[in-house]
Parts: C-alpha cells; structure tokens; sequence
C-alpha cells in the first residue's frame, strides 16, 4: 500500500469535518499554546448583557478575552461555531465571523461581538460553543491562533407587567387595593422588590403627567417580592386614602421596581400603576315610621346621602320579615342628591288579612355609582300598623226633615197658647 494514500484521504475529511461541526457542536480547530485567554461568553454586548429568546433575530454575541501574553497584539479575528439552532446573521450556512476594533496591549482584556440568528425552536437552556481568534503580534511577522470552547445560556425574556387587580377606588375613604405585578416572559427573575413612589424625593424627575400622587396617603409603599417564575404573577396589598378633590380623576402611583435577570444583573424598571377615583356615596335611612294618609296607612322614612356625588337611578323596596305579612312594594326616587335628605313613603298592603300591631321590615335602597355600578343599602326595622277606627253609620238624611218640623211644631204651640192666654185676660 502506498504511504501516501492515509494522509491525503486525512487532508480530504477536513473539509466533511468542519461541517459535521456546524451540525453537532464539536469543537474542531487545532489546538496550540497561545498569548490569549477565554474569559467569558453571553448574549449582548460588552457593556451590557442582554436577555434573549427562541425566534429572535441579529442577536450580539460577545466573547470577551484577555491577552496575557507580554507583548500587545494586533489584526484580531474570531471566528464562532455554535450547535444546530444557532446561524449567522447573514443567513444559515454562512460563517459567523467578528474583528476587534482595536489593538489589545499586553495584559488588557478584549472582546469579539458576532451577531446570531435563533430558531424558532430553541429551547432555553444552556449551550456548548466555540471560538477560534487569530492575531498577530506586535513587531513579529505571522499569524497566531487560540481556540476556547465554552458554556453559553439562552437565557429567555422576562416581561415585567402591573396593574390595579380592581381599578376603581373611592374618594373620602380608606381603600385596600391590590397590585398585580406578572412576569409573561420566559426567564425568570429574583430578589425583586417594589417601591411606591408617593413622596418628592421618590418621584425624583417625573413629571406631573406621569404622576399626581403628592397628596395622596398610601401606608404600604416596600415589598420584598423574591422570586418570580415565568408566566407567573404576585399580589401587593395597599391602603390608599384619596381626598375628595382627586373624584372623577385617575390616580398613577408609580412604582419601581429592581430585580436580578438571568444574567444574574440586577435590573431597575419603573412602571405606572392606574386607578380610577369615584366619587363617595354614603347613604343612611331614618326616621322610618308608619302614618295614616287619607285614610290609608303609609310607611315613610328618609335617605340622606353623606358624601361627595350624587346617587343614580334610586329605588326603595319595602320587605316583610318573619313575623310580617306585609306585601313587598318598591318605589323610584331617582338621584339622591347630597345633603338634602330624599323622602320615600310605600302604602302598606297585606298578603291576606290585615295584622296590626309590630312588623318588622327590611328597608332596601338600591342605586348607582358614577361608573354605573351598581349598589345596594339595607336598614331592618320595626314600624306599628294601628287598627283603624270602625265606621260610622251612614246618615239616612230624615233628619234634616224631622228637626225643622220639630221646631216649627213646637213654635206654633208655644205661640197658640200665647193667644190663649191674652184672650182669657
């Protein structure tokens, strides 16, 4: 057999070799001593690392070096490999190659930026990888080449979202609200925690479109979240006191919040938090009572409204109780304005026959809101139904016949027996 022959079939699988590597991951440059020194590998650019996903597009890739050799170096290039699902960015099949802006002296760290494509079906997980550099030193003739493999992550997205759980709060009173803070990312994130800003050094630099909570009262302003999982959600309770002047206005309490992203980087985002400001209702029913109305007994009382806005499209609903048969009736009494108590009065009718003496009755107003919501307000109470007086007898209207002759009769006696007299003198 010709010696020859084993070593160009070995120089003719080269070229299948680095193929095969594209496909598999397997690192297959030459190995040699070399000035330079793998540091660290990640999605994003020197400054910054980045957060990235299945499906994203024209990604940076750093690889970040160090020349520990005793003299600078120069004319830096790199060349990436990266397992199925990783391509260049100028399309598959195309190497991923990266230049070094600048020389890099001796003992100083440098970096390669490439920029990758990545299927749609790339799971987030970590990934094996390597990179071949070539250089040359300074005031030496030749090129130099130093190959790393390595450990990267794809790390996913984190997607910080808040809003109010229930949007609406009230004026003039203590409001418990929740805050719903969610991750609909794919990355987690850690250690978070959440700042209300409600003072001026919190606010800092915002302006007053963004925020108009300087005169609001909120109790609870830190939260030490932890962790939170993708496509998961947390819940922050608050007490917030709104004065009258904020009704029919939104309410945006901003909030910051700082966490660690994959990367293990700690992040800080700020976001605005909305609530709608409704106006106070606060109704009380009194002085229920039962009176008699042409003949007819009424039960009649009064709604007073205690706060800032009107009620809408009022109605009150007289209910029996246990020892009642007093049919149920309602009556409109449209807006229920403030300060200005609204009568109501319901004419009392019987499910079979009248009971008079105590009954205990429910009392319901029921109306709406500014936003249209609707409310309701109850009041137990016991009112007395009299028995009514028994009728008296119907006239027959003889007596205005018989009285008059009566008189006449008596007069013309009285006057008859005058004459008598006189004539007998």
């Amino acid at each position: 057999m010709n010696p020859i022959l084993p070593v160009l079939l070995a120089v003719a699988l080269v070229p299948l070799m680095g193929d095969s590597y594209a496909q598999t991951g397997l690192n297959v440059f030459e190995r040699d001593f070399g000035d330079v020194k793998f540091l660290d590998a990640y999605f994003g650019t020197f400054e910054q690392k980045i957060e990235i996903d299945a499906g994203d597009s024209n990604v940076p890739f750093t690889v970040v070096l160090a020349n520990v050799g005793t003299q600078d170096i120069t004319g830096i290039q790199g060349q990436l490999s990266l397992p199925f699902g990783f391509s260049a960015s100028d399309g598959p099949g195309s190497a991923i190659h990266a230049n070094s802006d600048s020389n890099s002296l001796a003992g100083n760290t440098f970096h390669l930026t490439f920029f990758v494509n990545l299927d749609d079906g790339v799971e987030v997980r970590q990934y094996p990888g390597s990179v071949k550099v070539d250089y040359s030193r300074l005031r030496e003739s030749g090129v130099r080449t130093t190959f790393a493999e390595f450990d990267f992550k794809v790390t996913g997205n984190s997607n910080i979202n808040t809003r109010a759980l229930e949007p609406f709060i009230t004026s003039l009173k203590t409001n418990n609200v929740i805050i719903e803070i969610s991750n609909d990312g794919t990355a987690p994130i850690s250690s978070v925690e959440v700042v209300a800003a409600n003072t001026q050094a919190d606010l800092g630099s915002m302006s007053a479109q963004t925020t108009n909570v300087e005169n609001v009262v909120i109790l609870e302003t830190n939260w030490n979240v932890g962790q939170i999982d993708p496509m998961s959600t947390r819940h922050l309770m608050a007490t917030v006191y709104v004065p009258a002047s904020f009704q029919g206005e939104t309410l945006r309490i901003p909030i910051n919040i700082s966490y660690y992203n994959a990367h293990g980087d700690k992040q800080e985002i700020s976001k605005v938090v909305d609530f709608y400001v409704k106006g106070l209702i606060d109704l009380r029913i009194f002085n229920v009572n039962v009176i008699e109305l042409s003949g007819t007994q009424v039960l009649v009382g009064e709604v007073i409204n205690e706060g800032n806005v009107n009620g809408l499209f009022g109605f009150v609903t007289v209910e029996a109780r246990e020892n009642s048969n007093i049919i149920t009736t309602t009556q409109f009494i449209d807006e229920i304005e403030i300060d200005a108590p609204v009568p109501f009065n319901v004419q009392i009718e019987f499910e079979g026959e009248p009971r008079y003496g105590e009954h205990d009755v429910t009392v319901t107003v029921r109306y709406k809101d500014s936003v249209r919501d609707e409310l309701f307000l109850t009041h137990d109470a016991t009112v007395t139904v009299t028995q009514p007086p028994p009728p008296e007898a119907e006239s027959s209207g003889l007596e205005f016949v018989i009285i008059p002759v009566l008189i006449i009769g008596a007069l013309f006696f009285i006057r008859r027996r005058r004459k008598k007299m006189q004539s007998a003198e």
